[in-house]
C-alpha cells in the first residue's frame, strides 16, 4: 500500500523553522482541503538565538512568494537595506585597508570578463568602482531604490539587514493567518519510531501525541530530530574555520537622524573580525573570534575599544559557535535546516540564505509518497552537501588572502592545512586566469556566484596574470563597459535617496504593491 506525503511535521520555530514553513505551505497551498498539511511544533520555552541578522538577495523572492508585503516587513521587523559588505583592515591591517563585496554584478558581466582589462589598466581605481556603482552609493549612504520603485524591485540589487526577534513572530502571523500553518506550542518530551527506523510521531508535554509523514528539524543547535533523535553525525569544520566564539551587543544611534549605512561593515581584529549591521532603531554589533588565539576578556576590550565610550557599559551576550556541518541532512523521513543542519559563522551572512535553499527544495521536490522519499533525499543530502563545501570555500578565501602577520590568528589562517583542497586548487588556478561563470562555476547548486570571488580576490590584492592574447578582441567591448559603469553610477548617485530617509518613507506611505 503507498503511503503519501501529507502531513508535514516542522519542530522548532525561530526564522527557519516559520520561513520553511512559509515556503512549504505556499508552494502546496492549491492542494484541495484534508489533502496535505503543514504543523509547526515549537517549545514555549526556548527564545531565539538570533541577533541582528543580515541576509541575502534571494529573501525578497521568498517573501514575494509566501505573499508577504515587503511594506509590513519593513514596518514590522526594523528591516533595513543591504547592499553588501565592507571588509576593513582584512588584507593589511592598516587604516586604509578596505573594499566592498557589493551584489550588483560587474558591469557585461554575462557578455565579459572585466577582470583582466582592469589588472591590464593597473588597477587605478579599486575592482568594485570601476565595474560597479554599488560600493560608491554605499559610500554616500543611498538606498538601492526609490519610493516609486514597486515592492521588491531595485534600482541597484539589495538584500536587508533585520531583526531576528521581529522577523520570527512576524513570519508566524503571516503562515498561520493567510498560509493554513498549524501552530502547536508544546515541548517534546520524546519521538517514538515506526518499524522501517521512521520517525512515527512525537510525543508532547503540552499537546499529547503528533503524527507526521515529514518532520523538519528546526531545533537549533539542539538538533531534537536529526543528531539526537536519528543520530546522524556531526562533521566538524573548526580546522578549516577558526573562529569559534562571538559577543553581540545592540548599539543605539547617537540620534533618531543618525545615517544607517546600507551595507554590513566587517572590521578586522587581533584575532577575528566585527560585524557592524545598522537597523532602523539600533546597530547590531557583534566580535566573532577564535577562543585559542584570544580570551573573551581581551576580545570584549576590542569589541569596547570598537564602539567608544558610548558603548563602554552596554551589556554583552556571548554566542558559542560551533563550525561544521552535519554529515547527512535528510535521513530516512527527518531532514533538518537551520542551526540544525549545521552553522559555520556570520561572515558573509549564509544562515538564512541555506534555510531559504533547503526550504524551497524540500517545497519543490516534496516526496508524494514515502516509497519514493529515500531517492529525493539522496538528490537533497548531495545538493546541500555540495552547498555547505561551497560556503566553506568562500569563507575562508577572505582569510587566505590576507597579508596580515601581526597575530597568531592570521598566521594560523593562512597555514596549507587549513585550507580545503579544492580552494588550493582553485587560488592556483587563478593566478593564470581569473574566475568567470563559463569556467568552474558550471553548476545549479552554486550559492556564490564567480562575481562574489571576483570581489573578494581582487579587493584583497589577488594578482592574476595578464596574457595581451586574453584582451585581444575585447578592448572595445570592455572601454564601454567602464563607461556604461560611469553613467550608471552618476545617475544613481543624483537620483537615490538617502537610506534613512527612504525606510522613514515606507514606514509612514508603504511602497507600491506589484
Amino acid at each position: 500500500m503507498v503511503h503519501r506525503v501529507r502531513n508535514i511535521v516542522i519542530v522548532g520555530g525561530g526564522t527557519a523553522g516559520w520561513l520553511t514553513a512559509g515556503v512549504i505551505a505556499a508552494k502546496h497551498k492549491g492542494r484541495p482541503p484534508g489533502d496535505f498539511s503543514v504543523t509547526l511544533v515549537e517549545s514555549p520555552n526556548t527564545p531565539i538565538i538570533g541577533v541582528g541578522e543580515g541576509t541575502w538577495p534571494t529573501l525578497r523572492a521568498t517573501l514575494a512568494k509566501i505573499g508577504v508585503s515587503e511594506t509590513d516587513f519593513f514596518r514590522e521587523c526594523d528591516a533595513a537595506f543591504k547592499q553588501g559588505a565592507y571588509f576593513a583592515r582584512w588584507t593589511t591591517g592598516e587604516s586604509h585597508d578596505g573594499y566592498y563585496h557589493p551584489l550588483m554584478l560587474p558591469q557585461a558581466f554575462s557578455q565579459l570578463n572585466m577582470v583582466p582589462h582592469w589588472l591590464a589598466n593597473g588597477g587605478q581605481e579599486s575592482f568594485c568602482d570601476a565595474v560597479s556603482p554599488q560600493g560608491r552609493i554605499c559610500d554616500d549612504g543611498l538606498a538601492p531604490k526609490t519610493i516609486a520603485t514597486p515592492e521588491y524591485e531595485a534600482v541597484a540589487n539589495y538584500a536587508y539587514h533585520l531583526d531576528a526577534g521581529k522577523f520570527a513572530p512576524f513570519l508566524q502571523r503571516h503562515c498561520c493567518e493567510k498560509l493554513g500553518v498549524r501552530h502547536v506550542l508544546a515541548d517534546v518530551q520524546d519521538v517514538l519510531f515506526a518499524d522501517n527506523g521512521d520517525i512515527a510521531r512525537l510525543r508532547t508535554e503540552q499537546a499529547g501525541e503528533i503524527e507526521g509523514d515529514l518532520f523538519v528539524d528546526c531545533t537549533g543547535f539542539a538538533a531534537r530530530l536529526i543528531g539526537k533523535a536519528m543520530g546522524v553525525p556531526f562533521r566538524d569544520c573548526s580546522d578549516i574555520l577558526l573562529c569559534d566564539t562571538a559577543l553581540a551587543v545592540q548599539m543605539p544611534y547617537e540620534s533618531e537622524a543618525s545615517p544607517i549605512a546600507s551595507h554590513t561593515l566587517s572590521t578586522a581584529q587581533s584575532s577575528g573580525w566585527i560585524w557592524d549591521i545598522g537597523l532602523p532603531t539600533r546597530r547590531g554589533v557583534g566580535h566573532v573570534f577564535s577562543s585559542r588565539h584570544i580570551s573573551d576578556d581581551e576580545a570584549e576590550r576590542e569589541l569596547r575599544a570598537y564602539l567608544g565610550p558610548r558603548g563602554k557599559d552596554l551589556p554583552v551576550r556571548r554566542l558559542a559557535i560551533r563550525s561544521g556541518h552535519r554529515e547527512t541532512f535528510w535521513k530516512g523521513n527527518c531532514v533538518a535546516v537551520g542551526l540544525a543542519a549545521g552553522f559555520l559563522e556570520p561572515l558573509e551572512a549564509s544562515a538564512i540564505v541555506l534555510v531559504e535553499l533547503s526550504a524551497k527544495l524540500i517545497a519543490e521536490q516534496m516526496p508524494v509518497c514515502r516509497e519514493v522519499m529515500d531517492v529525493i533525499a539522496s538528490r537533497f543530502n548531495a545538493t546541500t552537501l555540495y552547498r555547505w563545501g561551497r560556503i566553506i570555500d568562500f569563507l575562508k578565501l577572505h582569510y587566505v588572502l590576507t597579508k596580515r602577520t601581526d597575530s597568531a590568528f592570521w598566521r594560523d589562517n593562512v597555514r596549507p592545512e587549513t585550507i580545503p583542497e579544492r580552494l588550493q586548487d582553485l587560488l592556483h588556478l587563478w593566478r593564470y586566469q581569473s574566475p568567470w561563470f563559463h569556467d568552474e562555476f558550471d553548476r545549479a547548486e552554486e550559492v556564490f556566484p564567480p562575481a562574489s570571488y571576483q570581489y573578494v580576490l581582487y579587493g584583497m590584492g589577488f594578482r592574476t596574470e595578464v596574457e595581451p592574447g586574453m584582451l585581444a578582441g575585447d578592448a572595445r567591448a570592455a572601454e564601454q563597459a567602464r563607461r556604461e559603469n560611469r553613467r550608471i553610477t552618476e545617475r544613481m548617485l543624483g537620483g537615490l535617496p538617502r537610506n534613512r530617509d527612504l525606510i522613514r518613507k515606507i514606514v509612514d506611505h508603504g511602497m507600491q504593491a506589484i
